[in-house]
């Protein structure tokens, strides 16, 4: 058993940023992402997609700087999908180092987070960023390493799918 709000530390060849988890508020989410790290499910993944202004293709109208990591969509499912937690049900919303669970349809989790580089609202429940406007469950937040997420935000490509990915080697439960 994890204490209350713990902390997930992620590993990267240009070093480690910590997660505080708000298990208090997020419970489900919080506690899928402990789940995927604790059993190491995170672990040899990589940060795969970065979105900003200049190469924003799903929604062109409503642009986001976020960077994703995990596990891309279309993998195996590795945990049963989980409720979805709205930031109108959490009161977590998108400012800058909220980090969410990717989805597909609400509560379709697939093992994929991403943090929010400046404030997003169009990520929070009644947005413009998901067609259903249901928005993104909000789980955490940064606590360190914010330099190392501002470096990898700079290796953003023309097209938000890395093909130079950053490898993540270890995701590990504090």
């Amino acid at each position: 058993m994890h204490p209350a709000n713990h902390t997930i530390t992620v590993t990267t060849p240009l070093g480690q940023f910590q997660i505080m988890l708000d298990v208090e508020r997020a419970p489900a989410t919080a506690e899928y992402f402990t789940q995927l790290a604790d059993k190491g499910l995170l672990d040899n993944t990589s940060i795969f997609r970065i979105v900003n202004s200049e190469n924003n293709s799903y929604n062109p109208a409503c642009p986001i700087h976020v960077i994703q990591g995990g596990l891309p969509e279309g993998g195996r499912v590795l945990l049963p999908n989980i409720v979805h937690e709205s930031t109108r049900m959490t009161g977590i919303t998108h400012k800058k180092w909220t980090v969410s669970a990717a989805r597909l349809g609400v509560g379709e989790t697939y093992g994929s987070f991403f943090i929010a580089m400046r404030d997003e609202p169009s990520l929070d429940y009644g947005g413009k960023r998901h067609p259903d406007g249901q928005g993104f469950a909000a789980f955490g937040e940064v606590l360190s390493g914010h330099s190392v997420l501002e470096r990898i935000l700079q290796r953003a490509e023309p097209q938000e799918y890395l093909r130079d990915i950053v490898r993540i080697i270890k995701v590990k439960v504090e």
